[in-house]
C-alpha cells in the first residue's frame, strides 16, 4: 500500500520525540485523485495487528498495515468520506487482545481561553485543566492529562499502563502557550504516571506532575490519578459561618503540629489522616486549643525536611494516606468547632530532578542565574515570580488548598526570602532591582496580588505571614500599599522573651526590656506570638530545657511563661509537646514523649494548660482588643528591679489584670495599681498546687482603696507568687470584708521538693 505519511513523522513517532503526534496520529480526512476518504495511523510497539472498528456499526472493521516494525500502522478507508467515531482492536505476538478508543481521537481538554488566561497569570482555578484530570471526555471515561513545558522538544505520558514507553503516549503542544496535552481513554484512579520530557538539549528524564494530586509513597516519586471532587464534605455550616469570621475580634490559640511526630502507632509507624482525626483532634478540643496549624502535608521525598522542601505542591503526602482521608481529618476539625491553618511554602522547591528543577531543560520556575534563582543556604531554587505562568502556579496553589481542601489560613513560609533579593547572600551573590534596591519587586507583586485575589474570593480565610524583617504593612491590604496578609508572626517577640525567660531571675532585672519592649512596636502589624517548632530544634533545646533553675522552678517558669504569653496581645501559637513539659528536643523521625505524662510534673503542667486555654477561649479581654490599643494599659512595666509586671487586658464587657514575677520571691502585701474602684477577685493563679505549684493564692476578696499606685487612681495589695502569673477580675463596686491570704515568704529556693529528677524524665 502507498503510505500517505511522510517518513519524517514515522521516524519522530516511533522515536518518541515528535513535538505534533495528533497531526500524525488518530483519524484525518484526506482527498486523493479528487476523491475524499479517511485515514486512520496509529503506533503501539508490541502490537502484531490492529484493526479500526466502527463504533456505530461494529461489523465494519479495517485492518491496518504494519509500515514500521516498530509498531506504526496505517489504512485508508475509501468507502468513507468524514470522519467517524471508532475504537482500534489489538492483538500482540502471546495472542493476547484487547480494544479502547484511539487517544489520538479527541480534541483537547483545554480551551483556548484557559490557555490565554494562564498566560496571563490570571487562572485561578488552573489546577482544574492542568496535571492529570479523571474525567468522561466525549463519552470516554479516562484521564486527560496537560503540562507546561514550553522548551521541551517532546512531551509524553509514561506509567504502568503503556509499561512506562515513552513513545506510547505522546503528546501535541497546544498553540504558543508552552502546554502540552493529551487524552489517554480507560486509564482510572489509582495509576501511576509520569511525564517524559525530551528536553531542548536533547535530555530524556521523567518528571512528577507539577499539579499531581496524589503521589506514590516515597522512595517511589510517580503521580497518581485521583478523583479532585469525589469527597462529601459535612461542613457546610462551618464553610459558610467562615465567610463571615473576624480573625481580629475572635480567640485564636493555636496547636501547632507536625502530623508524622505526634504521636506514632505499633514499630513506630506513621498516624494515618483518618486516625489522626480520631485521636489528635480530640486532643485539641479537649485541651482548649481553637486551630491546629500543620507544617508542610504537600508532599515533599525528604522526611528532614519537615515538608518545607516540597515537589508534589497540589498533592497531600501519601506518608498518612489519600487525599480524602486528608479531606475527612479537616472536616472532622470543623465538625469540632477547630480550624485548619496549613504551612504552605511559596519561597523555593528543591533541586531534586524528577521535580520542578530545569523542568524542560530550561529554568523554567526557576531564575537561570543562581544569583536570582538558588537559596544558597537552604539548596534550592528560587521560584520567578515574574513569570506570569509561575505567578499562576503559586496563587492557583494557594487557593487550590482553600477551596478544595477547605483549609481555613495558610500560614507562608520565608516571607523575608520572598522579599529581599539578598536574603542569606554576601556581596556578589545577588544582583540589585532595576532601582538598584534588594526588594524582590516581582516577588512584592506576586504576594500583593494573591492576597487581594484570596481576601476577595475566600473571605474570611486568613494569609498569615512567616516574616523574620521589619518590612512595613505586612498586613496592611495591598489597596492601601501593604503586603495585604491577615496576620504576621512576630518574631521579634519571641527572640526577646525567650532571651529574656532563659537569664538566670537574679539577672533578669538587666534585661528588663526584653519582656516589654514589644508593646512598642505592637500595633504596627496584626501579630501572631510563637512559640514554634523552630525554637525547639537544632540544639535550641525543649520550652522546658530553656528554662532556668531546678526542675521546681523549671515548671514555674514554663507556667509563667505561657501565662504571660497568653496575656500579652496578640494571637498564640504553641508547638506540640511544650504543653506538657517536653524535655527532648523535638524530632520528626519519633513520636512525642507522651510516657513523660505518668510524672505528676507533666501532668500539672498538662493541666495548667489546658486550664489557660480553657479560660482564654471563655474570656473576651484576651482576644477582642488584640489589635485595638484600648485592648490592652500598663498598670507597671518599668520595676526592673522586682522583675515585676502588671497590665490591664479590655473588651466591651471585660476587664481582666495581669500580675507576672518573673523572680523566685514571694511579695506579701503586694500593692497593685487598678484602675477602677472596687472588689476583685482571683480568677487564675499558675502558682495553685494542682499545677505544681507552691500555692501563694489570693483566695478572698481583694478590696480596692483609693491610693494612687501605678499611675492608677485605685490600689489593692495581694500576695504574688514566685515564678507565677494571676489574674484579677473586678468583682464588684460594693465594699466587702477582705480576707487576707496566709503569708508565705518563703522564696522558691527553700520550696523545692523534686518528686521526680530531671535526669530520670531525659
Amino acid at each position: 500500500m502507498l503510505t500517505t505519511t511522510k517518513l519524517y513523522d514515522i521516524f519522530h513517532i516511533v522515536n518518541g520525540v515528535h513535538g505534533d503526534p495528533h497531526t500524525v496520529l488518530g483519524m484525518h480526512e484526506i482527498e486523493q485523485d479528487g476523491k475524499k476518504m479517511v485515514v486512520v495511523r496509529a503506533f503501539a510497539p508490541g502490537a502484531q495487528t490492529i484493526t479500526v472498528i466502527d463504533h456505530a456499526n461494529k461489523r465494519k472493521k479495517y485492518p491496518m498495515e504494519l509500515l514500521h516494525q516498530d509498531g506504526f500502522f496505517e489504512v485508508t478507508i475509501e468507502d468513507r468520506e468524514e470522519w467517524f467515531r471508532y475504537q482500534l482492536e489489538y492483538t500482540d505476538y502471546s495472542g493476547n487482545s484487547w480494544k479502547g478508543y484511539d487517544p489520538y481521537s479527541f480534541e483537547p481538554t483545554m480551551s483556548e481561553f484557559d490557555r490565554h488566561l494562564f498566560g496571563a497569570g490570571t487562572h485561578y482555578e488552573i489546577y482544574e485543566k492542568m496535571g492529570g484530570r479523571l474525567m468522561t471526555h466525549q463519552g470516554a471515561k479516562g484521564a486527560a492529562f496537560s503540562v507546561w513545558a514550553p522548551n521541551a522538544k517532546a512531551v509524553s505520558v509514561v506509567g504502568d499502563f503503556n509499561n512506562w514507553d515513552y513513545r506510547r503516549h505522546l503528546m501535541r503542544r497546544l498553540g504558543n502557550s508552552g502546554i502540552w496535552e493529551i487524552f489517554i481513554p480507560g486509564l482510572a484512579e489509582g495509576d501511576a504516571y509520569k511525564f517524559h520530557v525530551v528536553q531542548n538539549n536533547g535530555r530524556h528524564v521523567d518528571k512528577i506532575d507539577p499539579y499531581g494530586l496524589y503521589s506514590e509513597l516515597r522512595p517511589n516519586t510517580a503521580s497518581k490519578l485521583f478523583p479532585l471532587k469525589r469527597y462529601k464534605w459535612k461542613d457546610r455550616r462551618w464553610m459558610t459561618g467562615r465567610k463571615k469570621y473576624d480573625f481580629k475580634t475572635s480567640p485564636m490559640n493555636i496547636y501547632e503540629v507536625h502530623l508524622g511526630s505526634w504521636m506514632r502507632g505499633e514499630e513506630n509507624r506513621f498516624l494515618t489522616y483518618t486516625e489522626l482525626a480520631d485521636r489528635l483532634i480530640p486532643y485539641v478540643k479537649e485541651m482548649g486549643y481553637t486551630h491546629i496549624e500543620v507544617l508542610p502535608v504537600e508532599e515533599h521525598p525528604f522526611d528532614g525536611s519537615w515538608g518545607y522542601q516540597v515537589t508534589g505542591y497540589y498533592a497531600p503526602t501519601s506518608r498518612y494516606g489519600n487525599p480524602d482521608e486528608f479531606k475527612y481529618f479537616i472536616d472532622t476539625c470543623h465538625q469540632n468547632g477547630i480550624a485548619v491553618i496549613l504551612d504552605w511554602v511559596p519561597a523555593h522547591f528543591p533541586k531534586d530532578d524528577f521535580g520542578l528543577a530545569r523542568f524542560d531543560g530550561t529554568a523554567l520556575y526557576e531564575h537561570q542565574d543562581p544569583r536570582l534563582g538558588e537559596h544558597l543556604q537552604w539548596g534550592t531554587y528560587i521560584f520567578n515570580y515574574g513569570r506570569k505562568e509561575v505567578a499562576n502556579f503559586l496563587l492557583a496553589n494557594a487557593l487550590f488548598w482553600l477551596q478544595a481542601y477547605h483549609i481555613d489560613g495558610l500560614r507562608v513560609d520565608a516571607v523575608a526570602s520572598l522579599l529581599h533579593l539578598n536574603f542569606c547572600k554576601d556581596e556578589g551573590q545577588w544582583i540589585p532591582n532595576k532601582y538598584g534596591g534588594s526588594e524582590n519587586l516581582d516577588a512584592i507583586e506576586f504576594l500583593k496580588h494573591m492576597n487581594s485575589i484570596i481576601e476577595k474570593r475566600e473571605p474570611g480565610a486568613m494569609m498569615i505571614a512567616e516574616d523574620s524583617t521589619s518590612w512595613p504593612g505586612v498586613t496592611r491590604r495591598a489597596e492601601e500599599g501593604g503586603l495585604g496578609f491577615s496576620l504576621k508572626w512576630n518574631m521579634g517577640w519571641m527572640n526577646d522573651f525567650l532571651f529574656y525567660i532563659k537569664k538566670d531571675p537574679i539577672h533578669r532585672k538587666y534585661h528588663h526590656n526584653k519582656l516589654t519592649f514589644g508593646m512598642a512596636y505592637n500595633y504596627s502589624e496584626n501579630f501572631v506570638l510563637v512559640l514554634s517548632h523552630d525554637e525547639v530544634v537544632h540544639m535550641k533545646g525543649s520550652m522546658i530545657g530553656k528554662m532556668p533553675g531546678d526542675t521546681w522552678q523549671k515548671f514555674a517558669n514554663l507556667r509563667l511563661s505561657y501565662g504571660f504569653m497568653m496575656g500579652h496581645p496578640g494571637k498564640k501559637l504553641l508547638f506540640m509537646g511544650g504543653e506538657f513539659g517536653q524535655y527532648q528536643e523535638w524530632s520528626e523521625a519519633r513520636s512525642l514523649d507522651w510516657h513523660l505524662l505518668q510524672y505528676a510534673d507533666h501532668q500539672q503542667m498538662q493541666a495548667y494548660v489546658k486550664e489557660l486555654n480553657h479560660f482564654y477561649a471563655k474570656e473576651s479581654a484576651f482576644w477582642e482588643g488584640d489589635f485595638d490599643p484600648n485592648g490592652f494599659e500598663w498598670i507597671e512595666c518599668d520595676d526592673a528591679d522586682s522583675s515585676v509586671v502588671s497590665f490591664v487586658r479590655r473588651s466591651k464587657d471585660k476587664e481582666l489584670i495581669f500580675v507576672c514575677n518573673f523572680t523566685p520571691v514571694v511579695h506579701n502585701g503586694f500593692s497593685l495599681g487598678v484602675p477602677k474602684e472596687g472588689i476583685y477577685k482571683e480568677v487564675l493563679n499558675s502558682d495553685a498546687e494542682r499545677f505544681g505549684g507552691s500555692n501563694v493564692l489570693n483566695e478572698g476578696p481583694l478590696e480596692s482603696k483609693k491610693v494612687p499606685c501605678n499611675r492608677c487612681p485605685f490600689s489593692v495589695n495581694l500576695d504574688v507568687p514566685p515564678l507565677g502569673m494571676v489574674v484579677l477580675e473586678r468583682e464588684a463596686e460594693a465594699k466587702a470584708p477582705v480576707k487576707k491570704a496566709a503569708k508565705k515568704t518563703e522564696s522558691i529556693e527553700k520550696n523545692t521538693e523534686k518528686p521526680v529528677a530531671e535526669a530520670d524524665l531525659a
